[in-house]
């Protein structure tokens, strides 16, 4: 392959790439179920979220994801997430893989206990071509520093739609 050819492909990679971590937070975000198993390998993923948990294969963690992210008291959600990440680092490796490390600034509302969580953190993924399209293989997050305050009988929190809504 010339190094024109090369470039463009790694470029198209990094794209592809960057839309499917958007595309994972998205489904974070929107209590997506398919979409945040969709964001990994068929089979073997390795997931470590630190307290949350690790994993060698997507299907327990989406398992969690779905217990956490669809809880429901009263008819509301329990759980509302807000993922923004950014200041990506992405690296070809190979035809087929690449890796990434990424920042992440994560907002979460706890409508029962009545609680607001900032956090920071990064990610350091890997990534595998797989039927055509990238794939998370191993997924890692370390937390760099949290905050969690009460949020007052005085606040209004309101609850929109969700792809599992």
């Amino acid at each position: 392959m010339d190094t024109i050819s090369a470039q463009i492909a790694a470029l198209t990679a990094i794209s592809d790439i960057t839309a499917l971590k958007h595309n994972y937070w998205r489904a974070c975000d929107a209590k997506d179920v398919d979409g945040f198993r969709a964001s990994f390998i068929t089979d073997g993923a390795i997931i470590d979220y630190g307290p949350l948990g690790t994993f060698d294969d997507a299907a327990p963690m989406v398992a969690v994801f779905e217990r956490v992210a669809l809880a429901k008291v009263d008819g509301r959600y329990v759980v509302l997430d807000m993922h923004t990440g950014g200041h990506p680092e992405i690296e070809v490796t190979g035809p087929d893989s690449a890796r990434g490390r990424w920042s992440l600034r994560f907002r979460q509302v706890n409508t029962v206990q009545r609680t607001e969580t900032v956090s920071v953190g990064e990610y350091h993924d890997e990534y595998r071509l797989e039927g055509g399209k990238w794939r998370m293989s191993v997924c890692r997050f370390t937390q760099h520093w949290s905050i969690t305050r009460p949020i007052g009988d005085d606040v209004v929190v309101a609850e929109g739609v969700f792809a599992a809504g």
